[in-house]
């Protein structure tokens, strides 16, 4: 079975290393950007099968932008993005949902809580749980 790849796209590298940290055991293949734009780039590279994607960032490209940009490719038709937020409020979901978000995830969140998502996303129905 081919690895799933994770591209996270984080202005903060200690989140980064924290959503590393969370799913390194997970035998998932994780590219790491950090900003919109160079995550837009690496997405474009690394075509992953699910984007961890941070809503407020630095440098002119917020993860609203990346996610409706992803969304416009026909290359990224298929890419799960889940946005790592600590806005978390029902006009951020209905932005991110309008974007294309397919969940949401506030922050902080549990490094078990990103997994159990991740999994759920990633894992074929009816495929077993790692154990």
């Amino acid at each position: 079975m081919t690895k799933k790849t994770i591209l996270v796209v984080e202005d903060q590298a200690d989140i980064r290393r924290l959503v590393r940290w969370s799913l390194e055991d997970a035998d998932y293949v994780i590219h790491e950007a950090a900003n919109g734009t160079l995550g837009l780039q690496l997405a474009h590279t690394v075509n992953p099968d699910l984007v961890l994607l941070d809503v407020m960032m630095p440098g002119g490209i917020d993860g609203f932008e990346v996610c409706s940009r992803l969304r416009q490719d026909p290359n990224f038709a298929n890419t799960l993005v889940v946005m790592l937020t600590a806005k978390a409020t029902a006009d951020d979901r209905d932005r991110g949902g309008a974007a294309g978000a397919n969940a949401f995830l506030p922050k902080p969140f549990s490094p078990a809580k990103l997994l159990a998502l991740v999994d759920t996303l990633l894992k074929p129905p009816g495929a077993a749980a790692p154990t």
